[in-house]
């Protein structure tokens, strides 16, 4: 038996998306212990996840916090690991690779780097589907691809029992209306006029409710839905994944809830601005698909409740 190891730092979004290639990690190595180095806002939640052994904390402290470096590193070391499978690809885990193996190539550390495409940049490559990149590190470092392609959020859930009698939850629509206060141009202006035209159709068939994250409790009393809460706290990432998955509708701008959903095999919808394309960031599911607008400001709430309304009648 040998050690795996599986970097994933976030964000949430993109552990949702990375929840089939961690699955196909730990199926192609099933006689070995799969390690996973994350953060602390994800520490706890991987520690669910069936295809994991063992979850590793990095505070993801400075560079130059050579004390840090030196415990991480030696922790590492110590688990002499048979393979590293970088799924985080960001400059970070670049550095810890030139300080733990520095001249591995894909048979030692699988990273988009390492297993780049020779007729291609890296530039070039990273504008394609965030699930083809994983697919194709995956394969260039030999393993099948069985889920990679369609990643299953569902160990992510938790119970949500309580909650839903507190607040008499059976058919209910989400709104996922806020974004990072840096981000703004990922935030669709027309939600309050969207839950307008579906309260007019459907009545009180549906409950319409949003879940706020910690930032966002102050501007969740300007939307005119329900604000779910456990005890007056947000709900963590377990309660959100359940709300959504047992939701009958979802609609989101551009961020991590919206991606769990899509992995969450839920029904919903993603509005895109000129940010980015629902295509890069692989979103469109089955049941989870997006609108893609070069001005969000000039989506009418009477389109996006066609589309609710032609999803749920």
């Amino acid at each position: 038996m040998s050690n795996i190891l599986i970097i994933k730092h976030g964000s949430l979004g993109d552990i949702a998306q990375a929840s089939g290639a961690i699955q196909d990690i730990s199926e192609n190595h099933k006689e070995d212990q799969i390690h996973l180095l994350t953060t602390k806002p994800y520490f706890e939640l991987f520690k669910k996840n069936p295809f994991i052994h063992n979850t590793i904390l990095d505070k993801r402290l400075s560079k130059f916090n050579l004390i840090y470096l030196y415990q991480l590193t030696r922790k590492l070391k110590n688990l002499n690991f048979k393979k590293i499978y970088d799924l985080q690809n960001s400059s970070r885990t670049v550095f810890y690779k030139n300080i733990l193996f520095p001249k591995s190539k894909f048979d030692k550390w699988s990273s988009s780097e390492t297993t780049l495409p020779t007729n291609i940049t890296k530039v070039e490559f990273d504008k394609n589907p965030v699930l083809d990149r994983f697919d194709h590190q995956l394969k260039t470092s030999s393993l099948n691809t069985s889920n990679t392609m369609k990643p299953n959020f569902s160990w992510a859930c938790g119970n949500i029992d309580s909650i839903k009698r507190n607040y008499d939850l059976e058919k209910y629509i989400v709104l996922f209306p806020f974004c990072s206060a840096h981000l703004q141009i990922k935030k669709w202006p027309y939600y309050n006029k969207l839950i307008e035209l579906i309260k007019n159709k459907y009545n009180s068939k549906f409950k319409v409710v949003v879940a706020p994250g910690p930032s966002e409790i102050k501007d969740a009393k300007d939307i005119n839905a329900l604000s779910i809460l456990d005890s007056e706290k947000i709900l963590d990432i377990a309660q959100l994944s359940s709300l959504i998955k047992d939701s009958s509708f979802v609609i989101a701008n551009d961020t991590g809830p919206a991606h769990m959903a899509a992995h969450l095999n839920a029904k919903g919808l993603a509005l895109f601005g000129k940010h980015t394309t629902a295509f890069k960031v692989s979103i469109e599911r089955e049941n989870f698909k997006a609108i893609q607008v070069d001005d969000l400001n000039k989506l009418s709430a009477e389109k996006v409740f066609e589309r609710l309304s032609n999803s749920i009648s």
